[in-house]
This record gives C-alpha cells, structure tokens and sequence, in this order.
C-alpha cells in the first residue's frame, strides 16, 4: 500500500489551503457553486539550510512560512469567493500586514495581559504570574469564541473541520470521497489551534522566570522569549505527533484537541468536496 506523505493545510474564505513540503494547493468554490483551484511550488527555507532546520529554529521559521502563505491565500480565496479579480500581493503590503498581525498578537497576549494584572497585583512574583497566565488564556478562549460568532468566520470554522478530516482520511489510506471523510473526527493533533494552546501554556512557564518588577525590563524580556517558546512549541507538537499513541503525550494533547471544538465545526458534503479536491492536487 503506497505510503501517505506529511500534510497539514489550513481553511480558508470558503475553501482549504493543502500544504506539503515541496507545494501548496488552494480550492475555494465561488458563489456559482464552481470549485476553482491553484497550486504554488513551494520550498521551504528549512530544505535549503540546514542551520534553519536544527531544532528550535526550524518552528519560527515554519511559522514564519506559514503566515505569509496564510495571507497569500486568504487574500486571494476572498477574491475567488467574492468573484474579484485577484490581484497579488506586493512584498510591501504583505510586509505591513505581516506587522500588523504581530503587534496586534504581542498587545493581546501579552502586553494586555501583564497590564491586566498590576491592576490586581502590584509585586511581581509567583501569585503575578499566575493571574497574568490565567488572564492570557481567558483572552484566548475569550478571543476564539467571539470571532466565532460571526457568520463568516462559522463558515471558515466548517472548512477548518473538512481539512482535519479528509487529512485523516487520506492519512488512514481510505478513498477520499464525502462519505468516507465524514467518518472521522474534526480534530487533529498536528493542527494550529493545538500548537497555539501549547505556546500560551509554555509561555506561561517561560514568563514565570522573569522577576523584575521594571514593566519595560519585564514586557522586553517577556516579547524577546517569544522566539524560543515558539521554538519549543514547535517541537512538542513533531512530539506530540510521532508518539500520539503513547498514554502520556494522549494526555498532553487533549487541551489541544479540546480547544479544536471551538475551531472547528462539522462541515456539509460541498465543503468536504472543496477539502478533498485541494488535497489530490498535492498527493
């Protein structure tokens, strides 16, 4: 039986991105009900240097990657969604929108949560971190749930769930058909939402080191561990994934796959169409 490849993907404006190491495919249906698709070569940085794929790098440079291909797609599925004509994206745009979406990461999970906390608790020590790490994982759930609530984004949630199980599907070496997708679950343990639950809880660890009670020493310090809990999370995930059978990462997981109920939503037949036709084109 021909052996199934590493794939990951990612939903987006009515339809999936499917993602190998060496191409990238999108399938997004229009409003006429016609499922247009794309392919892009792909090589990752990580293939071509090999100090970019030691451990701990390799995950911010995968992330990295993925955010820019992440933008790329949902730009362009919007327009195929919304029967635009696409235009592509300049270096420039997709710099600004690259630090946009990082400031407003670091204001929300971090500087929003420590400033949170001196309202409670002035001394920094064992008791700051732990309501900052509490009010870090509040504004996260806090966060999903109300963008959650938008027709829109319930939508993407749907095609979120038909990439995870035409993956599983084509992973358990069935024929990928509707039917066949429909028997597995929603949830995967190499998804996303997994490794951004493990890089809220690890950073939770991680922030617990810094001591001083100088906000610009504590905040600077706090932003500089973001590459490395990053990098960390990364690999609990290549973890997670290769001993998935093994009782205790099973329970590692489990407020990964947890969360993956708010992310992911069952999706109808025409939506796991549009999965399964973005995975062929790159297996």
């Amino acid at each position: 039986m021909k052996k199934t490849k590493p794939v990951g993907g990612q939903a987006v404006i009515e339809g999936v991105m499917m993602k190998d190491d060496k191409a990238y495919a999108i399938a997004v249906r229009t409003p006429k009900g016609k499922i247009i698709t794309r392919k892009k070569r792909y090589l990752s940085l990580c293939k071509t240097n090999k100090i970019l794929a030691l451990p701990f790098i390799r995950g911010i440079i995968q992330l990295g990657e993925m955010l820019v291909i992440g933008i790329k797609t949902l730009t362009w599925s919007a327009d195929i969604a919304e029967e635009k004509k696409s235009e592509k994206i300049s270096k420039k745009e997709l710099g600004i929108t690259l630090l946009i979406a990082l400031a407003f990461t670091i204001g929300l999970f971090v500087v929003l949560p420590y400033y949170a906390t001196k309202l409670v608790v002035t001394k920094h020590g064992v008791f700051f971190n732990l309501i900052d790490g509490i009010i870090r994982v509040a504004v996260f759930f806090a966060y999903l749930i109300i963008i959650g609530l938008f027709k829109d984004m319930k939508r993407v949630f749907q095609y979120h769930g038909a990439e995870h199980m035409s993956v599983a599907c084509y992973e358990a070496r069935k024929p990928l058909t509707p039917k066949n997708c429909k028997k597995y679950s929603r949830l995967h343990p190499r998804c996303g939402t997994s490794f951004l639950v493990y890089v809220i809880v690890i950073s939770i660890i991680a922030f617990s080191l810094v001591k001083t009670d100088l906000w610009y020493v504590n905040l600077g310090i706090r932003i500089l561990f973001i590459p490395l809990i990053i990098g960390v999370s990364y690999e609990f995930l290549k973890l997670a994934t290769k001993f998935k059978n093994n009782i205790i990462f099973k329970i590692l997981i489990l407020p990964g796959l947890w969360t993956q109920k708010i992310t992911t939503k069952k999706p109808d037949n025409k939506q796991l169409e549009v999965a399964i036709v973005a995975l062929k084109k790159i297996i």
